[in-house]
C-alpha cells in the first residue's frame, strides 16, 4: 500500500469525518453545559458514569474502569474526580473489603446537578446531530449514531 492508495485515502477521509462529527458534537454540548450548569462534557460524563454504580456484585467501579468509561487517562481522571470532589459533587471512600481500594460516589448535590443537566446534554446532542445531518459528508455517520443500540 502506498500513501496514495485509494483504500487508505478513503479510510483517512472516513476517520476525518468521524473526528469532525465528534468534535462538533462535543463542542456544542460543552457550550450548553458550561453556560447552563457550569459543567464540562468530561465532568458531566464522569457524574453520569458514577451515578450508574450500584451495590450489587461489580457495581462499584475502580479508578481504571472509570477512566476507561470517560475516555481519559487514570491521572486525568483522578484530577477530574478531585475537582468535582472539591465542588462537593463527588465523595471518595475506602472499599469495605479491600482497604487499598478507593471508590467514588456522586453526592446528593452531584445527583441533583446531573439531573438538571441531563436535559441540556440531551437537547444539545440532538441539536448537534440535526445540524451535522445537513452536511452531506457527516449525514451517513449521524444515521449510524442514531441507529446504534449500545448499552450504557
Amino acid at each position: 500500500m502506498t500513501a496514495t492508495d485509494p483504500a487508505l485515502t478513503a479510510l483517512a477521509q472516513g476517520w476525518c469525518a468521524l473526528s469532525a462529527l465528534h468534535g462538533r458534537i462535543e463542542a456544542h454540548i460543552e457550550r450548553a453545559l458550561q453556560t447552563k450548569h457550569d459543567l464540562s462534557v468530561r465532568e458531566y460524563s464522569l457524574l453520569d458514569v458514577l451515578s450508574r454504580q450500584h451495590d450489587g456484585e461489580g457495581g462499584h467501579l475502580q479508578m481504571k474502569q472509570v477512566a476507561d468509561a470517560v475516555v481519559l487517562s487514570q491521572s486525568a481522571t483522578t484530577r477530574l474526580v478531585t475537582r468535582l470532589e472539591d465542588r462537593g459533587l463527588l465523595e471518595r471512600y475506602l472499599c469495605p473489603t479491600d482497604r487499598r481500594g478507593i471508590y467514588t460516589n456522586v453526592t446528593e448535590v452531584g445527583l441533583r446537578l446531573l439531573e438538571e443537566a441531563r436535559p441540556t446534554n440531551d437537547a444539545a446532542l440532538r441539536e448537534a446531530l440535526d445540524d451535522a445531518s445537513r452536511n452531506p459528508e457527516l449525514a451517513p455517520l449521524v444515521r449510524v449514531v442514531e441507529t446504534l443500540n449500545v448499552p450504557a
